[in-house]
């Protein structure tokens, strides 16, 4: 592990990392005096402390009837007292079909109570470190993660590219020709379960809640499911008809209190497979136009096209939306589009282009998402590649106006107290700050103990992963 925390040699200074931004011609601009991330802003109707956001990780680490366990609240104790004043809480399956491993969280009435007391602790957590909970956000991500879902997946409709990526329990094998798709009348019913998961938030104490979007989980593929029919294919107004629907009725039925939030793929990307020459990834062969990806060219896949996404939002926002996270790309099949890693995980590919490229998009997708509805709350992603100048990098967003939020997730995971540091310090520190080397991504990927599941956090920082990857690694000698 030490030649990974000697770091990447771009991050070396600030100046380095400026020089190779010039180089690559990319707008990555940095500002090193904190100031517009730590003053307060509004969601809706509430107050917020900073402009700085958690994102939804999950830490795979609840137990298998889908309560928290121990170490979620190490995680969540982490998040709370780190100082950011939105804790967007990770992804909950709102039917145990649609969770995404054995430990996923779950929305059932034997877990609320649970749940409510998960939620009273990060919060008294975060006024027992910060001084005031009253300007704290948290919300829960309400999910069924659809075709990655374990240990069956449930198919919207069919794609080859992306049926090669679906997996049956632990395995990958091709999807059957006369797979099912879920019916019409089906996704009726999950309605009611996303209405169910938001009054359980509700009561649980949750600030907000997202109708999770993104990463090609259920209601992310219903976005570009073009090729299905029925009343939620085909149209933008139909593959937006499901969560327009879900909002409007959480509002009628949940109350005016409850701040609606989703986090969106805006661009999904088409899938890369792994090149066995080069281990580089290279997208898969498709016909073209490829129909099958939101916020995409058909006619070059890898490429944004963010007509329909604007779109989408203004229907979204017509219905209730009032807080929006911007994510892309697949963890699955192109992960290098919403997390670059110097280092990939064991399933994973080396990037076919720099890791500042990935950032540059993000920044650029986000600032068009939000010239485009400048009074909408919008968190922006894509920071934590850029390791202690993630900071700065959000503070010159933010000054731009190109965002009015910004989040760390796997930085988060990292470096959970890094807002503290930039109020107490003006800066984030070098030695605490992700390193992007996917070993949180190896936990979440490994399946082999009697849980079905280990827990992912950060194995470099935290001493509580660095023992759970010790045990994988001693298992995997132990086969050999």
């Amino acid at each position: 592990m030490g030649e990974f925390l000697r770091g990447n040699p771009l991050f070396a200074s600030r100046e380095t990392l400026l020089g190779e931004i010039r180089r690559l011609g990319l707008e990555i601009p940095l500002e090193a005096e904190i100031h517009n991330s730590l003053k307060p802003a509004e969601i809706a109707h509430r107050r917020v402390g900073n402009r700085l956001v958690i994102h939804p990780m999950e830490g795979c680490d609840g137990t298998l009837d889908g309560k928290p366990d121990e170490i979620t609240y190490h995680r969540w104790g982490l998040f709370a007292r780190g100082g950011a004043k939105v804790l967007w809480g990770e992804a909950c399956a709102v039917v145990p079909e649609g969770r995404a491993n054995t430990r996923q969280l779950l929305f059932s009435a034997d877990n609320a109570d649970a749940l409510k007391r998960l939620i009273a602790f990060a919060r008294e957590e975060h006024r027992k470190a910060c001084g005031d909970a009253d300007d704290f956000l948290i919300g829960l991500q309400l999910t069924h993660s659809g075709r990655f879902a374990f240990p069956a997946p449930s198919v919207l409709v069919r794609d080859p590219a992306l049926d090669a990526f679906t997996r049956f329990g632990k395995e990958r094998r091709p999807m059957a020709a006369d797979f099912p798709v879920l019916t019409d009348e089906h996704l009726d019913r999950l309605q009611d379960a996303y209405v169910a998961a938001a009054k359980m938030s509700r009561d649980a104490g949750c600030d907000f809640i997202d109708l999770k979007q993104c990463h090609r989980y259920l209601l992310s593929e219903l976005l570009g499911a073009r090729a299905r029919p029925g009343k939620y294919g085909g149209s933008l107004e139909n593959r937006t008809r499901f969560v327009r629907e879900v909002l409007a009725r959480i509002r009628a039925e949940a109350g005016k209190d409850l701040v609606l939030a989703t986090r969106m793929n805006i661009f999904d990307a088409i899938p890369y497979r792994t090149n066995p020459e080069t281990r580089v990834g290279e997208p898969v062969p498709v016909t073209l136009p490829y129909p099958h990806a939101f916020g995409t060219n058909p006619d070059y896949p890898v490429e944004p096209d963010l007509r329909e996404p604007i779109e989408a939002i203004r229907l979204f926002r017509a219905a209730g939306l009032q807080f929006l996270n911007v994510s892309a790309g697949c963890p699955y099949t192109n992960p290098h589009f919403l997390r670059p890693a110097d280092t990939p995980p064991p399933d994973g590919y080396e990037m076919p282009e720099s890791g500042l490229v990935g950032v540059d998009r993000h920044f650029r997708m986000a600032a068009e998402i939000q010239r485009a509805f400048p009074d909408l709350p919008m968190v922006g992603t894509g920071y934590s590649y850029l390791r202690e100048y993630a900071a700065e990098a959000g503070e010159a967003n933010l000054r731009a106006g190109r965002i009015t939020f910004v989040g760390l997730g796997r930085g988060a995971i990292a470096y959970p107290d890094w807002v503290r540091d930039l109020k107490d310090k003006g800066r984030m520190e070098k030695l605490k700050a992700c390193i992007t080397v996917s070993y949180c991504t190896t936990l979440m990927r490994s399946k082999g103990n009697e849980l079905g599941q280990y827990p992912a956090g950060c194995v470099p920082r935290d001493p509580v992963y660095a023992k759970f990857l010790q045990e994988i690694r001693k298992a995997e000698r132990g086969k050999k």
